[in-house]
């Protein structure tokens, strides 16, 4: 069943600079998607697309269900609460612990304090971390703090994980940590969108690949089939 569909999505910024053409693109449940492609092809562009933070000019993007094109401003929490995101940046509250970095994110929704603690507890073991729920982050190694930043996004059990250069912070082996963590994510059921620079983890991890250039989708490589195309 399909989490994702767009079709016919352009956009065009201000500046004259149209980062989409044209695109469409399905992505079922469940997958683990990379996309990948030179600086300016507009891979941030895309994801911004599917959590509303940028809109198309024209086309159509319906995210789990939801019409993210007609989707009234008001109404942007809805896509939101079935989407964790996780940067290149950790924006984490360095004031705030482990712990409270990732109930934060529950806090918000109001919900009991008892189910606030089962669930953050249980997505810090998820990631490694339950033994360092007291520290800060500025405790923290830069590999821990990412694992801070995906427990957070993933703590209120999102359909919908994206991940913008999440290891690009990172040294090979810690970024190779990270990927262990996210494709138990994607094990759990959680369909993943990574865009990366990193194209030896792309190789390593053969999952999906959706290659862009100047804003067009140039290949869509099925599970396992990416061949290293120089980027």
């Amino acid at each position: 069943m399909d989490l994702i569909r767009m079709k016919n999505v352009k956009k065009t910024y201000h500046n004259g600079v149209t980062a989409l053409y044209d695109m469409s693109l399905t992505i079922k449940k469940g997958e683990f998607v990379f996309v990948i492609g030179h600086t300016g092809c507009g891979k941030s562009t895309l994801v911004k697309m599917l959590y509303r933070q940028e809109k198309p000019d024209s086309g159509y993007i319906n995210v789990g269900g939801i019409d993210v094109t007609k989707l009234k401003n008001s109404k942007v929490y809805k896509l939101r609460r079935k989407i964790g995101v996780v940067f290149q940046d950790f924006k984490l509250l360095n004031k705030l612990t482990v712990y409270e970095n990732v109930a934060f994110a529950l806090e918000i929704f109001g919900l009991p304090k008892k189910e606030i603690y089962d669930k953050t507890i249980k997505v810090l073991d998820l990631v490694g971390l339950k033994g360092k729920a007291k520290n800060y982050p500025t405790e923290l190694s830069g590999g821990e703090q990412q694992r801070v930043a995906i427990a957070r996004a993933i703590v209120n059990g999102p359909k919908l994980l994206i991940c913008d250069e999440p290891t690009g912070n990172l040294d090979e082996s810690t970024s190779f940590e990270i990927m262990k963590v996210l494709e138990e994510i994607n094990n759990l059921g959680t369909t993943i969108i990574m865009v990366t620079h990193d194209t030896d983890i792309v190789k390593r991890m053969k999952k999906r690949v959706i290659l862009l250039d100047t804003g067009r989708i140039l290949k869509d490589y099925e599970e396992g089939t990416y061949k290293h195309e120089g980027l």
